[in-house]
């Protein structure tokens, strides 16, 4: 199930259709809104077959794991919001819910179609290979599963232990490069690979491929909008592809521009939080435009760590530090406002993180100090 949106405002009709063949239309109600009218139309899609000729057996896309991406639920996140009588609500959209167990899925499944679709990918012939943190390499490596084609990746070393058996689960092939390069080395890493090969790689390039953005922005903005009823008014996430950020936000923006789009980021290039990049002192991804973004801001790790504990012991929720960071980050401009409904993205489970230290940190030390504004 897709959505479609349309928007009335000052008398022009946008409308935004996913899916090919539409099936089933329901209307719901229109809301009241000071300069926006707005219906949610609930669409019934099929997703167009792709079959991967030639393999084991005929493979595709819509088959059950990969037809279980998206359509995640948006939960109420009671531990970031002011307090009681505040006007301020806070969601997080539980993207660790995909069948992969994160965010990624959705511009992995984006990108390995449209690289079949475009003639750049062969499965039979190629070999996916990409750079990491970890959790897009879990979704090619589903996908490359489910559809039987090879996955190898570049990841940083000191990518959490679950991360690296999980990925060699599913059946990735690992080049492990240096923690203290951290993606960026991974990447120089994938390319070196792909210049010394003899034509065997489709190297999709996640942190430079248009898909990933549009993935977010065909599926998790439309979702968002639909699932708070059009009343969102502030959107923040953090910063590491940025393709959750700039699909996500590319789409809130050409509904209503006035939705604050906030981009988190670490407050230091030494940082614990996988999956995150230090702007200033990374590889600014391709697909990355700042004018996107009404402001920045920067959260601790050790903030982000604290907050991740307290989701999983007020909440019943276990994420990962990416995801306790966006909640952190969440939580402060919460505070700093007096009516509004921010939504902010539950990256990954937490599952993969359970050998690190910081879940045993003293109960004290369990509820996030703010960093100064």
């Amino acid at each position: 199930m897709t959505s479609v949106v349309v928007a009335f405002t000052g008398g022009a009709v946008v409308l935004w259709g996913l899916g090919r063949n539409l099936l089933t239309v329901n209307v719901l109600s229109p809301l009241s809104l000071p300069g926006r009218g707005f219906f949610s139309y609930q669409v019934f899609a099929t997703m167009s077959t792709l079959h991967v000729a030639g393999a084991k057996q005929s493979r595709s896309l819509d088959s059950s794991v990969l037809s279980a991406i998206g359509r995640t639920p948006l939960l109420r996140l009671q531990c970031a919001e002011p307090g009681p009588g505040a006007r301020v609500r806070v969601f997080g959209k539980a993207e660790f819910m995909n069948p992969g167990g994160s965010v990624k899925d959705r511009p992995a499944l984006r990108i390995v179609k449209e690289g079949i679709e475009s003639g750049r990918f062969d499965p039979n012939r190629h070999v996916l290979i990409d750079a990491t943190s970890g959790n897009t390499g879990i979704a090619y490596a589903m996908l490359g599963a489910a559809m039987s084609f090879t996955v190898e990746l570049a990841i940083p070393a000191n990518a959490s232990s679950e991360r690296k058996r999980l990925l060699r689960s599913l059946g990735a092939t690992l080049h492990l490069t240096d923690p203290l390069e951290g993606t960026d080395g991974a990447q120089a890493k994938v390319r070196n690979l792909v210049a010394k090969s003899n034509g065997q790689y489709f190297y999709p390039d996640q942190y430079n491929n248009e898909a990933n953005w549009r993935s977010h922005f065909e599926t998790t903005g439309p979702e968002i909008l639909q699932q708070t009823n059009g009343e969102i008014t502030h959107f923040i996430t953090g910063l590491g592809t940025t393709g959750t950020f700039m699909g996500v936000s590319r789409y809130l923006q050409q509904f209503d521009d006035s939705i604050a789009r906030v981009a988190m980021q670490p407050d230091s290039p030494l940082h614990g939080l996988e999956g995150l990049k230090h702007m200033a002192t990374a590889r600014v991804p391709g697909i990355y435009d700042a004018d996107i973004a009404t402001d920045q801001v920067v959260i601790s790790t050790s903030d982000a760590y604290a907050m991740t504990r307290r989701m999983a012991r007020e909440e019943g929720l276990m994420v990962g530090p990416s995801a306790g960071a966006n909640v952190a980050a969440a939580a402060r401009l919460a505070r700093s406002i007096d009516v509004g409904t921010v939504v902010t993205i539950l990256c990954d489970t937490g599952s993969r993180y359970l050998s690190d230290s910081f879940w045993d940190e003293p109960e004290s030390a369990t509820h996030v100090q703010s960093t100064p504004d």
